[in-house]
């Protein structure tokens, strides 16, 4: 029988206990998978600070703690700032279903451009007709969101869809 050492035997169990961390660490993936692919995630990023949002010819911008908006010319819409409010708080709170990409896409319907305070791009989104009722494209992120009418003319609210 071959005799080890004192640190030869430490050696030995240190090695060990890394190759069971290791293990064990990477374990937890196999036994619960992430499927990226069923999974609820936030539209836009979590404790974001909007400044700006724009439509196609309409643009909200934060003016301090109140909202306005610059309409087109000619327009004869009104919107009151608690509107305005609402619904950049729906797209801060809006938490939607990441599917696969369209394997057909029409043209967009709309697109809105976000600004926030931590970043120095604006974050695209585009709006696209599917069967199911509408998809959302996340072009920084590259994800496919799904979306039902209600959601999508709550969201694209001074766009007619």
């Amino acid at each position: 029988m071959i005799q080890m050492s004192r640190k030869a035997w430490n050696n030995v169990v240190i090695f060990s206990m890394l190759l069971m961390i290791f293990f064990l660490n990477g374990l937890h993936y196999k036994l619960n998978p992430s499927d990226d692919k069923a999974k609820i995630q936030a539209v836009l990023p979590e404790q974001s600070f909007v400044l700006t949002v724009a439509f196609p010819g309409y643009k909200i911008e934060r003016i301090g703690t109140s909202w306005r908006i610059e309409l087109p010319q000619g327009s004869n819409q009104s919107f009151s700032e608690d509107a305005l409010r609402a619904l950049v708080a729906k797209w801060q709170s809006l938490q939607l279903l990441v599917v696969e990409t369209p394997k057909q896409l029409e043209p967009a319907l709309s697109a809105a451009q976000f600004w926030l305070a931590t970043q120095e791009l604006p974050l695209s989104y585009q709006l696209y007709p599917s069967d199911n009722g509408f998809v959302l494209f996340d072009k920084q992120q590259q994800r496919w969101f799904e979306l039902d009418s209600v959601q999508a003319k709550a969201l694209f609210l001074p766009i007619e869809l």
